[in-house]
């Protein structure tokens, strides 16, 4: 079997194994920040309400810098543009654990929102590039991948961070962060091994296009994606399911703990959740068939908001809200992801597209924390919160609506 760019066969196995390696480092470094939320507080003197921005930070960036990752992709190359991300991100890691002055949390954390705004952007058409035929499963992999990583992020901080040492003291949040990109060398060797070979292929790709007599034109794609109306609807659906998303993913344990649960065991409520999201992510393309496939989008903004509403209000079966959540925020998420692939006719389009749509969607995604945060602050309980996830659920079902007439980026009809 052949790509796109024709490579051979260990070749195309080689970026299979890159692009899910990858994958598994895009979320871990983001959600292990929720279970630690008030260790992080209380060292930095603030309250965990306030530090609902550290979470948003990382959305603010991505919706900075993800329009200008295509034209990053175009001056050195789809391939060393992902690379160079990788390097950024590790970097990151590292800087955002380092002790000492406060800003070295949030510079580390600007500098990993960078990185990661990258990557999310470029992964999608890399994977539009060399699996054309496969989109809807790549996909739906990339994004179950996506969930193994925020489900181990949440899960594997708070233990490291309680590790006792041998004078008494815990190893504290520092460590427990810096632990999250345990995995990113791993993935940098793998990602060079699959490209390095492959750049001169991948320059020859961001040319063909102009001559395929059935393509669209490409030309300003980056600047005409902005005007286009499918492309915003792509941006409304996939903000609004990823406002929810980190909604889940940084409050659930905060819920917990204000229940009286203790730190590790509410990470863990975190962890369930990402591992049916993980599950949602793979189930999401084989349930989107036939009629279900505009139907299942629908769905799932409903059947989401619910399984919070259980979660805050019914938390003696607290498992079925959190399998319920974690189930239709992963299909949700390989929805949006497939839908760039799906809706452009080319790689480059695919680009411009995922950087216009994750632009403007992780800027929405970025304020659902941070209001959930200030409503609860403003209101001491948890119903004045829900509203806000109220609101990204109605705007990802309205999305849903409009997409289901099928149309293409740059389509004239």
């Amino acid at each position: 079997m052949t790509t796109p760019l024709h490579r051979p066969r260990h070749r195309w196995v080689l970026m299979f194994v890159a692009v899910c390696l990858v994958a598994l480092n895009l979320r871990v470094t983001i959600t292990g920040v929720g279970p630690l939320l008030d260790e992080i507080a209380s060292d930095q003197g603030v309250s965990p309400a306030a530090l609902g921005l550290l979470a948003a930070v990382p959305l603010m960036v991505w919706a900075v810098v993800s329009p200008l990752a295509q034209s990053i992709a175009d001056r050195i190359g789809l391939d060393a543009a992902v690379g160079w991300a990788l390097v950024l991100l590790m970097a990151a890691t590292v800087w955002r654990s380092l002790p000492g002055a406060p800003a070295n949390l949030w510079l580390g954390t600007v500098l990993l929102g960078i990185a990661l705004a990258i990557t999310n952007v470029l992964l999608p058409a890399t994977i539009k590039r060399d699996f054309t035929n496969k989109i809807p499963l790549m996909m739906g992999l990339y994004s179950a991948l996506i969930g193994v990583s925020g489900a181990a992020g949440a899960a594997m901080v708070a233990p490291i961070a309680h590790q006792v040492q041998n004078d008494g003291s815990m190893l504290g949040w520092r460590w427990a962060l810096l632990a999250t990109g345990i995995t990113l060398p791993l993935a940098l060797l793998a990602w060079v091994l699959a490209t390095f070979k492959g750049r001169r292929g991948d320059q020859t790709a961001r040319t063909d296009t102009s001559t395929d007599p059935t393509s669209i034109p490409t030309q300003g794609a980056a600047r005409r994606v902005w005007r286009d109306s499918v492309a915003w609807q792509i941006a409304l659906h996939m903000g609004s399911q990823s406002a929810t998303f980190y909604i889940y993913a940084t409050w659930l344990a905060p819920i917990d703990v204000s229940r009286g649960v203790d730190p590790i065991t509410a990470g863990f409520s975190v962890t369930i959740f990402h591992i049916f999201g993980m599950l949602g992510s793979l189930l999401g393309p084989l349930l989107s068939r036939g009629a279900m496939r505009r139907l299942l989008p629908i769905m799932l903004p409903v059947i989401s908001f619910i399984g919070f509403w259980g979660f805050v209000f019914g938390p003696d079966i607290k498992v079925a809200w959190l399998v319920a959540c974690g189930l239709s925020s992963g299909a949700a998420l390989t929805v949006s992801m497939t839908l760039i692939g799906q809706r452009s006719a080319t790689t480059e389009i695919a680009g411009a597209t995922s950087g216009m749509v994750q632009s403007i969607g992780y800027l929405i995604a970025g304020v659902g924390p941070l209001v959930f945060g200030w409503f609860f602050e403003i209101s001491g309980g948890w119903l004045l919160p829900l509203f806000a996830a109220a609101v990204a659920g109605t705007l990802q079902f309205v999305a849903a609506v409009a997409l289901s007439r099928e149309r293409m980026v740059f389509s004239r009809a």
